[in-house]
C-alpha cells in the first residue's frame, strides 16, 4: 500500500510551529482513528484498504484528509466523509478537520495493504 502524504507545511523559517514529536504523535493517532472506520461492505478498515490518499496537519492543527471510495457509486459515499471527520476530530490535539473526496487516481486493489489482502483472502 502506498503511504498517504502526512506533511505539515513549514513556516517561512523552514520549521513547523508544531514540534516533530507532536506531528508524529498526531499522525499516529489520526491513523489509529482512521482504522476505526470501516467500509460497511468490506470487513477491512478504510486506511488498510488504501482509501486515504493524504493526511496534512497544518501549524494551526487543522487536519486535511483526501480520501476516495472503492467505487464512486458506493452507497455510503455521503456518510463516509462524516465518519472520517468524526474519527479524526476525536484525536486529542486536532483542530478543525476537512475531509475531501477525490477520485483521481481511481482506487484499485493494489492500494490495499498486505493486512487487508490477508483479511480478504486475496493472497
Amino acid at each position: 500500500m502506498s503511504t498517504p502524504d502526512t506533511t505539515a507545511p513549514a513556516p517561512s523559517d523552514g520549521e513547523s510551529a508544531i514540534p516533530p514529536e507532536e506531528i508524529e504523535r498526531l499522525t499516529d493517532d489520526i491513523i489509529a482513528a482512521l482504522k476505526t472506520v470501516y467500509d460497511p461492505e468490506i470487513p477491512v478498515d478504510i486506511y488498510e484498504l488504501g482509501l486515504i490518499y493524504r493526511i496534512d496537519i497544518d501549524d494551526d492543527r487543522k487536519v486535511s484528509v483526501d480520501m476516495t471510495l472503492t467505487a464512486p457509486g458506493c452507497p455510503v459515499a455521503g456518510e463516509m466523509p462524516i465518519w472520517v471527520e468524526n474519527a479524526v476530530s476525536s484525536v486529542q490535539g486536532v483542530g478543525e478537520v476537512d475531509v475531501r473526496m477525490v477520485f483521481d487516481p481511481p482506487w484499485d486493489m493494489s492500494r490495499m495493504s498486505d493486512e487487508a489482502k490477508v483479511a480478504l483472502n486475496m493472497f
